[in-house]
């Protein structure tokens, strides 16, 4: 139901397209070869099945935020074509500094679906041992930063991450995840400037799902576009069709191809949709209208590549509804075992502040563990 106006006309697809924007696979799923990035069949159905299996887990994990058995979810519906996408077309050695809607890359990167739903829950296996909120992962073995809330500051994270790889004569590209919104973030425009300055091999991965919580994009900025932005800082602007997962690929591949030969940053707009709320906390339903989201479900990502792949008979119904019913499995096997590990020892939270840790903690430590105990959390 909707509860008021919405404050900006209804924005279309159709807005997301034109001859300048890459784009390969149609809504139909029929396939551009002028901007195809050529990938094996094998490569292909992989990063079908990543896009599955990310809308799957968001599916369940908003179901367990609604019965109160996790806290909060932040998911990436509708958005998984330019999360998949570009974190395919990272090479092995390349770091990716995350925004906080991009699990679905760091499970690409062969991050252990058990230990995303030990964070989900905060319990002993959490790599950050509960001390954040859901969604604040983090898998340094992946070459994968840590998650963190305040919007932009991962930005400045990777053009300095990659400025020093550089400076070692690293074979190494960094990109970072961020919204539209946070381009109004100081922590944007110092990361722009010093990845233009410095030369450094940084992709800049704005995703434009067209809302900053409840902000349009349109109140966002007055420039063109959201690539435009990176022309005062001497930094190439792109923008692609963020719902067409091989166009980003493609787009995304190209960028760090050129960072790793020297050729410096790009920013890189991906068009897409956000098709849910802003996270578990938010009801769209203020703020914009139900015509709008059903405009963009018809250019779903996930859809567009499994018409496609039926297209060219190499995919099916069957196959489909198998293979949903698999990664149902496998998290419900994960969600089983993260509700019966318990939660991490209190005294843990002292852990990891210091490399040794000094006297007025030490006594912390001991007055917070000889006081009283609630119940059921800490």
């Amino acid at each position: 139901m909707q509860t008021q106006t919405q404050v900006v006309p209804i924005r279309t697809p159709e807005q997301s397209s034109g001859d300048d924007i890459p784009t390969v696979l149609q809504p139909d799923g029929t396939l551009n070869e002028a901007h195809d990035p050529k990938l094996e069949l094998s490569e292909v159905l992989d990063l079908y099945k990543a896009m599955v299996r990310t809308r799957v887990i968001d599916g369940q994990l908003e179901r367990l935020q609604r019965q109160g058995r996790i806290g909060f979810h932040i998911g990436s519906l509708g958005e998984e074509a330019c999360i998949i996408g570009s974190a395919a077309a990272m090479r092995e050695q390349d770091w990716i500094f995350p925004c906080y809607r991009e699990f679905g890359a760091l499970l690409w990167r062969g991050f252990p679906l058990q230990s995303y739903v030990d964070n989900m829950y905060g319990n002993v296996d959490d790599v950050v041992q509960g001390r954040q909120m859901p969604d604040h992962y983090t898998g340094r073995p992946y070459r994968f930063g840590s998650v963190s809330s305040p919007i932009g500051t991962q930005i400045t994270q990777a053009v300095g991450f990659s400025w020093a790889a550089m400076s070692k004569g690293s074979d190494e590209v960094s990109s970072v995840y961020f919204g539209e919104g946070a381009t109004s973030s100081s922590e944007f425009h110092t990361g722009l400037n010093f990845g233009g300055v410095m030369n450094s091999p940084t992709i800049f991965l704005c995703r434009n799902n067209r809302w900053a919580i409840s902000v349009p994009s349109e109140k966002q900025t007055a420039s063109e576009s959201f690539a435009a932005k990176g022309i005062a800082y001497g930094v190439p602007g792109v923008q692609v069709d963020g719902n067409d997962v091989l166009a980003t690929y493609k787009v995304v591949r190209e960028a760090v191809e050129k960072a790793a030969k020297g050729g410096g940053p790009t920013l890189i707009e991906m068009l897409t949709y956000r098709v849910g709320g802003h996270s578990t906390s938010d009801d769209p339903r203020a703020y914009r209208v139900q015509d709008e989201v059903e405009r963009w479900r018809k250019t779903d990502p996930i859809l567009r590549m499994k018409l496609h792949l039926e297209k060219i008979d190499a995919w099916n119904e069957e196959q489909d509804e198998a293979f949903k019913k698999e990664c149902e499995a496998e998290l419900k096997a994960c969600i089983k075992a993260a509700e019966a590990k318990e939660k991490p020892p209190l005294e843990t939270m002292f852990d990891g502040v210091f490399a040794e840790k000094p006297w007025h903690l030490e006594e912390q430590q001991a007055e917070l563990l000889s006081g009283p105990r609630a119940k059921d959390h800490h």
